[in-house]
């Protein structure tokens, strides 16, 4: 049989070849890295569920409540129109954290990070804020998953207030990676 199937020198092949690309799989900072990307991605089906459901509701709203145009009203109700753009606003709101959730920075593996700051700490101080940035997606889609329209545009406060919070998440996030 050849060498070739041999797992030890293939095992050392591919170690090479990850350490020559600057990746060694063993190093807890890799994992950390690793995990930081497993909870972003973690939290933004969170806030993707959550905007789902005021989608849906505001659907929901939309096809309800808006009437069809007629000779004497060929526009609908100006307040009806008011909460449907009141309902968009906040998925466009939850939207729009999402995506700095998901491009949010991560402590570079390079050598002037390494020079100035140790990188598994800084992304072990990261675990703190995600574990905050986790619970407060959990708290936002459960604000809104399986509510009516109405319950949505009531709580409507309380969900702006989840989305700020999110929002002071990632920014106390930002400044550790900074």
């Amino acid at each position: 049989m050849s060498g070739f199937y041999d797992v030890g020198a293939l095992g050392q092949i591919a170690v090479t070849l990850f350490h020559g690309y600057g990746y060694n799989f063993y190093r807890e900072e890799n994992q950390l890295r690793a995990d930081d990307q497993k909870v972003r991605t973690l939290v933004c089906e969170l806030l993707a569920g959550a905007h789902q459901a005021i989608s849906a509701a505001e659907g929901t709203f939309r096809r309800e409540r808006i009437p069809a145009p007629t000779r004497d009203m060929p526009f609908p109700p100006s307040d009806i129109v008011a909460d449907a753009k009141r309902l968009e606003e906040l998925g466009k709101a939850i939207d729009a954290v999402e995506g700095q959730v998901r491009h949010a920075p991560v402590p570079e593996n390079d050598r002037m990070t390494q020079r100035y700051r140790e990188e598994a700490a800084t992304l072990l101080a990261l675990v703190e804020q995600d574990k905050l940035l986790v619970g407060r997606a959990q708290m936002l889609r459960t604000t809104v998953t399986g509510k009516t329209p109405d319950e949505i545009l009531a709580a409507r406060e309380d969900i702006k207030r989840g989305i700020a919070a999110i929002t002071e998440s990632l920014a106390a996030r930002r400044l550790m990676t900074i």
